[in-house]
Order: C-alpha cells, then structure tokens, then sequence
C-alpha cells in the first residue's frame, strides 16, 4: 500500500500536480491552464510516440493540408494552419486562396515611420488570420535593403536597422494581441533573391551585429515573437537552418528565445545537422520524416533533441491558446479593415516633389488619368506575400469620386496617351513596377518604357502629376519634367481610395523615405559583381557598415532623394535641439509653419568619435508628431545604450566607446540643421 502510494506520489510530481487518487488524475494533464505552457509543452511531449513525433516536426505538404501540420485525436493536438505574410493574411492555400484585407506593402508602411500605425497593422494581419482558424503568420519581414534591386524588398522595412527595429516590435505585438503567432524572417541576411538558395554570403561579425540582426533582436527580446524563420541563404559558409552560430549562439545563447524556428519552404538541408542547430519544424518532409527516425533509431541523434524541438512549439501553442480555443473559421467582414487600410496607405506615401504647390489639385475640372497602374488597384508585390482581396478600389473610380471629369488611358500608345493629357486640365501618370519572389529587377529603371511614357505626358501638359507604384527606388530621368512626384509604394486594396485623397488634399502626405533613392544605376554601396550578385557563388559583403544612407554619407554620394526625406502640403520648422542625461535624451521643438495641419518625423542621428570606426551618421531617434498650423510641441527622444555602442568581435559583446559624439536633429539624413555634442565614458 505504501509503495502504491508512493507511486501514486511521484508520478502526481512528475505531471507537475499535487499528488491525488488516480481517478481524479486527468488524461491529459497537460490541459490544466494552470499550468505554464512550458510545462504543458513538456507533459504533452513525454505521452507521445517516436512516430508521432515525427509526424509533428514537419508540416504535410499534400494538396488537400498544405501548409499545415497535422493534429494527433488521441493526444488532442490541433493543427496547426500555417499563412503567409507580411502584407497581411496571405495566402495560405495556394490551390484555393483565402481572401483577406490587403493593405499596403510592409515597406510602404515602414514609410509611415509611426510605430502606432505598425501596431494597427500587425493586428488586421493577426485578427484576419485567427478569422480563418489559422494560428501562424510568416510575419513580419525584416530584412534590410542592402540591394535596391531585390525582388523582396517591398515586403520588408526599409535600409536601417533602427527604424526596422522600431516597426517590427509593435507590428509583433499587434499581430500575437489577436492570439496569432508572429514569425520574423528571414533569419538572416536574406537580402537578395538572385541565386537565393545557393549564395554564400561572407558578412563579418560586427557588420551582422550592428545591420542584419537589430531588428530580429529587437523582435524576439521586446516583442517576444513566438517563431522565427531561417532563410535560404548561407552565411559564412553554413546554409541559415543549420547556422549553429545564428541559431544556437546567437538566436538561444545571446538573445534568450525560447520559441521555435522553422524553416523557409525548402531551405532545410538536413537532418541531423539542422537539428543540432536548433531547426524545430520543417516545411518540408525530406528531411524531417523518415530520416529523423532513422537518426534516432541508428543513434546518431539522441530522442530528446527531438523532444526538445517539440516542447518549443507547443510552448508557444499554449501560449497563444490553440489548444485551449480551437479556431473556427469566421468570414471577414469585407469592409471592417478598409479604413485601416486606408489610413496606413495614406500616411504611407511620400510626397518626392511639388514644385509651385501643384499639389493638392485645386480648382480642377478635368483629370487625365493615364497609366496601367491608373486602371486597377496595386495591390501589392508578387509570390508567397500576395494577398487575395477581399476587394478593390481603382485609381479612375477614386478620383471621379472627387466631383471631376476624368478620362482614361493605359499609356501602351504614348501618343494617344499625350493627346488626351492635353486636352484635360490636369494629368496623372501613375507608373510602377511588382516586384516579385524569387526575382531581383534587372535595373532600377521603370520596365515596360513607362519613362517614355512620362515624358511624354509632360510634354503634353505641363501640369504632369507622377505616382509611382514601385517597390523600392527607381531611376527617374524625367523627374525635371514634371512639378510633382508621389511615392505610393504598393497601396494595397484601398489604392484608388487613399491615392486619390492625397492628390485633392482629403490626406496630407507625412510619409519618408525608409530607403535612399539613387540618381544612377552604380550609386549604391553593393556595387560591383564580387558584392551582388556574388562570383562563384559567393556575395562579399565588403561594404560592412556602409549600407544605405551610411554608404552616401561616407563615399561623399548626393542621392536622389534622401533617406528620411519626404515633403508635406505644409511646411515645418525643428529648433531648440537640446540633450541631456548623458547624452540619453534629446529634445527638439517641432513647428507647423504652414497653413494646413500635417504631420512631421523629426530625426535623430548621431556621430560617433573616429575611434569607433562608424559611418558619418546613424540613425538613433524619431517621432512622429501631428500639428495645426501655428502649433509648437516640444519633442523628446530616449536613445539608449546601443546608440553608442559598437559590437566588440574579439571580446564577443556590446562596447560603449568613449569619446565626444554629435547628435544632429532635423527631417531627412540630409537635412540636420541642428546639432549638440555629448561625452561618453567607456564600458
């Protein structure tokens, strides 16, 4: 009896509970809430079989289950439904797609620069994915522009790592707020898609630590993102779901996550070495089926890898309650996210020119609308992240709704297309491109003669308006001959809606630029074969710190348009910088000098001493702040200790440098009228 209660005992401690009779025991303990997911994760792990845990380290990929991985009945384990991302609930199905809203391009949100409207984006993304009983979404992207020309820069956050940063964590939040799993990508360095699957990239440790990795640390520590996805690529000689540096050291040693990775559709290489690394859940069966069992049969991996790999998704399963609310598929609302959607596409776009206030039209009866990208919504880019909408609003049917005459043309003949430019008031180009997966552009000019056509729009009628519909820079050789450009990214089902609203002045342009715009083909810092698109298999990040606007500042470049940059319907003046803390805080005086209400980011960069061997400049601060005409608000910036710290390769840590550093306050990175100076004491 003593032994049978002793048993009784240890097994209730074994499950984690207070030892009671075997019939009060539930069948499945690790369904008492009570109890941490990490624990439930565990008590479901140590029930299950070998096989069944097989069967759940990699998703099914069969036509009538695709991106899901199967449920177990006699352990009540649910499935769980896998999506696309990140321009919002994506796909999932490729064979039936599933409608949701489709907002902007994750890029033309990062324009926004306001982390409030990240928030409001991740949680459309999350709560249309929970509506469609999904529980995952590969989102967001984070990988920073380093090549202008890449395919997939449209659906991440721009070329720094502070802003991306700054976006990415309340994007996170929103998206998990719904009960959703946020899954950052692609971990790491995924910043080209020519030869996606095979490059090698060599990128020293402190170029990683200060450009590629900011942002998914600042993703799995402040916004606790329950998964993280390993990407195509190798870095440093080692594909990213077997990176034992990037996922082991740094991922679980250095940043202390303790979600799940999973991999990117067939980046998965292997079975043994992935699952050493920490590769938890394989799109794919090649390697995670019938050759994990193998390994732990024939010995050549211990069970409990496998078990581990396990209790970290189940953790996050628990967390985010999938198990304890299975998901019913709800329809969305067809026009309960419009305005949001709306909103962000029209904060997201960036007013480029406006010479002699062309813009807002006033006082126009008659609009020649001109262009492919003028007859249906853009939507947004090609491949995985392409979301079904749930409906569309055209350019032409946005701007009849302003009260004018407006006549159309696809641009394909740009002499019939001039003839009609002249004959209205006004005309509006609206050109682009889709940039697509799987892709880079061949060049950053406009495909399909769309500079031609411009031209000869304008030519045609001096009162040219050009939108541009692009996922990143393009080259503009016509920009002299026109009076205004409007940025407008991938504007997502609202497209006709928002665009028109910003050229009436409905909407006043606050968006800047997340990403400098060149004015020539070689003026970008990956600018040679050995850079992009690699030799022999091999892309050199030789630039190291030197991306993006670092690259300008530091070569002497003027750029076209640049990073930060973004005009407005009103005007804005930033005085009274001021700093103190230690150089942690900064402060500024941010007026409307204008005549209409607008809004402004004020921007923060900072210099540091020679010794620190940094770029000119980097960004460190901004806010986004809204005035009346007249209105002064005082602004105040926190930076914290990274901001002047550099990644010290030899010791393995964060150093602060010690010297005398410059902060520069103003509304572009090329455009910092004010400055101060602070001294820093070493680490």
């Amino acid at each position: 009896m003593r032994k049978t209660l002793f048993a009784l005992a240890t097994s209730a401690l074994l499950l984690g509970a207070t030892a009671v009779p075997s019939a009060a025991v539930p069948a499945r303990p690790w369904m008492d809430r009570s109890l941490s997911p990490q624990k439930r994760a565990e008590l479901l792990v140590a029930r299950m079989t070998l096989d069944e845990k097989v069967l759940e380290i990699h998703m099914m990929d069969v036509p009538d289950h695709p991106r899901e991985v199967p449920g177990i009945e006699r352990l009540g384990i649910p499935a769980l439904k896998i999506t696309n991302g990140p321009a919002g609930a994506g796909p999932g199905d490729s064979n039936a797609p599933q409608p949701a809203t489709a907002l902007p391009s994750a890029l033309g949100m990062s324009a926004s620069w306001d982390p409030q409207l990240a928030a409001a984006f991740g949680r459309v993304a999350g709560q249309e994915v929970a509506d469609r009983g999904e529980g995952l979404i590969e989102a967001p992207g984070m990988n920073i522009t380093r090549v202008p020309r890449n395919g997939r820069n449209f659906e991440y956050l721009g070329e720094d790592p502070y802003l991306a940063a700054q976006m990415a964590v309340p994007e996170v939040r929103g998206i998990q707020a719904q009960g959703v799993i946020a899954e950052v990508k692609h971990y790491a360095a995924n910043n080209q898609e020519t030869d996606r699957k095979t490059i090698n990239e060599v990128v020293d440790e402190r170029t990683l630590r200060e450009i590629y990795l900011p942002a998914f640390e600042a993703a799995v520590k402040r916004g606790r993102a329950g998964a993280v996805m390993c990407a195509y690529p190798s870095v440093n000689g080692q594909f990213g779901c077997e990176n034992t540096h990037q996922l082991k050291d740094v991922l679980r040693g250095d940043w202390g996550f303790d979600g799940f990775v999973q991999s990117d559709y067939t980046a998965n290489h292997s079975t043994v070495a992935s699952a050493l690394a920490g590769l938890d859940l394989d799109m794919k069966h090649v390697y995670y089926g019938d050759a994990t069992k193998a390994a732990v049969l024939g010995g050549q991996l211990d069970e409990s890898v496998v078990d581990r790999m396990l209790v970290r998704r189940f953790a996050q399963m628990f967390r985010f309650g999938l198990f304890d609310h299975p998901r019913t598929p709800t329809p969305i609302p067809a026009q309960r996210d419009g305005a949001i959607a709306r909103s962000i596409a029209e904060q997201s776009a960036v007013l480029l020119k406006n010479s002699g206030g062309q813009l807002p039209l006033r006082g126009v009866r008659s609009v020649a609308v001109i262009g492919s990208y003028a007859g249906a919504a853009h939507t947004g880019g090609g491949g995985s992240s392409a979301v079904t909408p749930l409906y569309t609003v055209s350019p032409v049917d946005g701007i009849k709704s302003k009260g004018v005459t407006v006549s159309y043309a696809d641009g394909a003949d740009p002499a019939a297309a001039a003839t009609l430019a002249k004959s209205a008031d006004v005309a509006v180009v609206m050109v682009g491109n889709k940039d697509k997966e799987g892709g880079d552009r061949p060049n950053l000019s406009l495909p399909a003669g769309q500079d031609g056509l411009v031209s000869a729009v304008a030519a045609a009628n001096p009162r040219t308006v050009v939108v541009l519909k692009t996922g990143g820079p393009v080259l503009m050789p016509w920009l002299d001959q026109v009076p205004a450009v409007l940025e407008a990214w991938y504007p997502g089902e609202e497209d006709g809606n928002a665009v028109a609203d910003l050229l009436f002045g409905d909407a006043v342009p606050s968006g800047k630029l997340p990403m400098t715009f060149p004015k020539a083909e070689n003026e970008t810092a990956a600018n040679t074969p050995q850079q992009y698109p690699g030799v022999n298999g091999t892309a050199t990040y030789s630039e190291g710190l030197d991306v993006g606007y670092r690259w300008y500042d530091a070569h002497g470049v003027t750029p076209q348009f640049p990073f930060g940059y973004g005009l407005s319907y009103t005007t804005f003046a930033v005085r009274h910088l001021s700093v103190s803390g230690q150089g942690r805080v900064a402060s500024v005086d941010v007026t409307n000098t204008g005549t209409r209400p607008g809004a402004d980011v004020v921007q923060l960069y900072l210099a540091s001493p020679a010794s620190a061997g940094e770029p000119p400049r980097r960004l460190a601060g901004f806010a986004k702040v809204t005035l009346r005409p007249g209105q002064t608000r005082h602004v105040t910036m926190r930076l914290d200790a990274r901001s002047f710290s550099v990644w010290d390769t030899a010791a393995g840590r964060w150093a602060t440098v010690p010297g005398r550093y410059t902060l520069y306050a103003g509304d572009s990175s090329r455009d910092l009228p004010l400055h101060a100076t602070v001294t820093v004491r070493g680490s």
